[in-house]
């Protein structure tokens, strides 16, 4: 998606256990995964008695460099990290992994997602003497860690993580071993692999390890944790109480094309949902389709060859300029629009199109690139989602967490075609993406969380839903009042 005031990721994380060159491939992994975060990228390393850590602003490039990575060699095991803030403030104090030293051990960690119970429990801890040095709520787990009366780290980490909630993985380094943990209904994903000399890799997505040349081995399901140490590899449960329920965000906007999530290859994914949706929502008078770079791109094509249209490139996307691109004025803004996206005017002029993108967030990047078509000549413009509407906030490691900022929320589809100015707009059905992504998994909507298309929380909303149920809008109580599904026997909404 391009993200201009659209969705942005929520972090990545990756792993390395006994590997001479750990920090450089933990490097080259985190740059892999670098469209997941690019506020902010961190490395602990170690080599079983001494731990190091770099950590750094902006992208993998600027937070560490030569310089950092000098400091970082001859270490065998390594956990690196690169931010998106989702939660806490964007200072160097929230960069991860974090390092912790005790009179008893040394701990790296670092956490991709959002914990909804941070909160509560920070307050409980520090009325208990707990002292926070950042506001990421990643460091809750550290705490809830050392304050287990259980007799070991691995034991301690299994009570902590039936504590905590939402969707999130974890990965952990101590002398002892690297550790990756998975939320209790998969919301995040967390993939294992193996380096040709036998180390192993936990990274959030398989294109990490991909680019290493290493092999998949599996992934870390629901309620699981893995232990990598000098023995192998062990995977464990935490818990029995799990409900597979994957983010369909990860499919639709985040992980890259070349990832494989759950067994389903990422751009083959959106190509059936491109495919689904010109099924669903046909434009019989267009003569082309375009996407909006990038994720959209798999989709559009699957749109083209579904309806037997032209797949042109009617957008140019500059990829030098930085993502978090935000100008003060309102023309400034619309100058950094053109800036890192520009029409085709050769292509466009004069045709009906299919503008294919992944979703609609808030509306001002949809309404400025029909705008930018139009003014390039484009005659007709069909706006296709590949993707429901996104109606509801997401809480789950998704920085859009406000009903205010979603203009589905509050905008019928027709409401939104007019203000975007497009000639007509049309949406993936949630049936469609469910069929799309096809896992095939026996829990509700086939063990996918399409929490911010129905309103449904599968790991609950717990400091978040009172706010919430608070500022829900007309439209999204009569959808759900269309669900009963979704409400208990006192009206109240399942969470």
């Amino acid at each position: 998606m391009y993200d201009f005031n659209g969705l942005n990721e929520e972090c990545g994380v990756f792993g390395i256990w006994n590997h001479p060159e750990s920090a450089q491939l933990t490097y080259m992994g985190l740059h892999s995964l670098q469209h997941r975060g690019q506020e902010g990228a961190g490395i602990v390393c170690s080599d079983g008695k001494e731990f190091v850590s770099e950590r750094g602003l902006g992208l993998l490039t600027d937070a560490i460099n030569k310089t950092k990575m000098s400091h970082l060699q001859d270490y065998q095991y390594a956990i690196g990290h690169v931010r998106y803030a989702t939660s806490g403030n964007k200072g160097i104090e929230n960069i991860q992994p974090f390092l912790y030293h005790f009179y008893d051990m040394s701990v790296g960690v670092c956490h991709n997602g959002n914990l909804i119970n941070a909160q509560s429990l920070r307050q409980e801890l520090e009325h208990q003497g707990a002292i926070f040095h950042s506001s990421s709520d990643t460091e809750v787990i550290m705490h809830l860690i050392r304050r287990s009366k259980q007799p070991t780290f691995e034991e301690a980490l299994k009570e902590s993580l039936r504590i905590i909630k939402g969707g999130f993985t974890f990965a952990i380094l101590t002398k002892e071993g690297l550790y990756g943990a998975v939320d209790p209904n998969a919301i995040r994903p967390l993939v294992v692999g193996q380096m040709p000399n036998g180390a192993y890799i936990i990274a959030s997505e398989t294109c990490a390890i991909d680019v290493l040349g290493a092999e998949f081995v599996r992934d870390i399901h629901a309620g699981e944790y893995v232990v990598i140490n000098d023995e192998g590899i062990r995977v464990e449960s935490y818990t029995e109480h799990t409900n597979t329920a994957i983010s369909a965000m990860e499919y639709i906007y985040f992980a890259r094309p070349d990832s494989t999530i759950a067994g389903k290859n990422v751009h083959a994914v959106r190509k059936a949902s491109g495919k689904r949706l010109a099924q669903e929502s046909p434009a019989e008078t267009a003569d082309m389709v375009i996407g909006v770079p990038n994720s959209s791109l798999s989709a559009a094509s699957g749109y083209a060859e579904e309806m037997k249209l032209p797949y042109e490139m009617g957008l140019v996307k500059n990829q030098y300029v930085a993502r978090t691109f935000i100008q003060p004025t309102q023309e400034l803004r619309e100058q950094g629009v053109r800036t890192k996206l520009s029409p085709v005017k050769d292509i466009v002029h004069g045709k009906n199109i299919v503008l294919v993108d992944d979703s609609i967030v808030r509306g001002t990047t949809s309404k400025r690139i029909v705008r930018m078509l139009k003014e390039a000549g484009a005659k007709e413009i069909h706006v296709r989602i590949a993707s429901p509407e996104f109606m509801f906030p997401s809480f789950y490691g998704i920085d859009v967490s406000t009903t205010a900022e979603l203009i589905s929320a509050n905008k019928s589809p027709e409401e939104i075609c007019e203000h975007i100015g497009a000639d007509s707009v049309a949406y993936l059905s949630v049936d469609g993406l469910i069929d799309s992504i096809g896992l095939d998994v026996d829990s509700p909507y086939s063990g996918l969380c399409v929490e911010s298309f129905t309103g449904d929380y599968p790991a609950g909303l717990y400091d978040y839903e009172a706010d919430y149920k608070a500022n829900l809008s007309d439209r999204q109580k009569a959808y759900l009042d269309q669900n009963k599904q979704y409400f208990d026997s006192e009206g109240n909404l399942n969470v």
